[in-house]
């Protein structure tokens, strides 16, 4: 549990609320859909589950997260109460922040496949997609290797670790380093795919139209403008 910093400020106090770790990215999960507690540990790869159910209570005896019954009946939901709604703008200036003074190179062990896929299932284009079901096998190489499956059945998308029992429509072969920069914004997909590092195989109107399935991560736009920053300053070329 925080404990007290001792200080009659606004910051202080809003540390000891959202200060401890795992708690503004649980928070980022709800803002970004995820109610359900088994849904918010799958998000949040890594997090002890008694960890995650501390945080949870810690933050509804602060009035930031609230619970009810699921709408099926069963089971909890988590939602958001208006003052952790109001989280909204420190997690998008946080991740900004973040993507213009402390986003270098990945660390290896920061590439997961799965959470990489599950993001992408909440930034689905349904519209793009044009379909009642398509399935999409993602084969990984490079720091972690192995087939993942995407199901969408529209207003539904599914993260799968098996076979999902479908017959595939489109298979996604890509290093994965390099999908993750496609997925913020650091390689456009175009040039994944000149370059080899992305192929997509399926019929030719779903190959041409899989670029419209997906939005770019939510700070996509701010790594690329750092990414532009960092090019602006960079010194000249010379022939040397």
């Amino acid at each position: 549990m925080m404990r007290s910093y001792g200080q009659y400020c606004p910051v202080a106090k809003a540390t000891e609320v959202v200060g401890d770790r795992w708690s503004l990215l649980i928070i980022r999960e709800m803002l970004y859909g995820t109610h359900r507690f088994n849904e918010l540990e799958r998000g949040l790869p890594g997090i002890p589950r008694s960890l995650l159910a501390q945080r949870l209570r810690h933050l509804e005896r602060e009035g930031v997260v609230g619970r009810c019954a699921a709408a099926a009946g069963r089971g909890t939901e988590y939602y958001l109460t208006p003052a952790g709604q109001q989280l909204q703008a420190v997690i998008d200036a946080l991740g900004n922040w973040g993507a213009a003074w402390a986003f270098g190179e990945p660390q290896p062990q920061e590439l997961d496949p799965v959470l990489l896929l599950w993001w992408m299932r909440r930034r689905v284009n349904f519209e793009a997609v044009q379909a009642a079901r398509v399935v999409l096998q993602f084969d990984f190489h490079g720091r972690s290797t192995g087939s993942y499956w995407l199901v969408i059945e529209p207003p539904e998308v599914s993260v799968c670790l098996q076979p999902p029992g479908f017959d595939i429509d489109l298979r996604v072969r890509a290093e994965l380093a390099a999908f993750y920069q496609v997925w913020f914004g650091q390689l456009a997909l175009g040039e994944a795919l000149r370059r080899g590092l992305v192929e997509i195989e399926g019929p030719g109107l779903l190959v041409q139209s899989f670029p419209r399935w997906f939005a770019l991560s939510h700070f996509a736009s701010a790594v690329r403008a750092a990414l532009a920053r960092t090019a602006d300053s960079a010194p000249p070329a010379t022939l040397a």
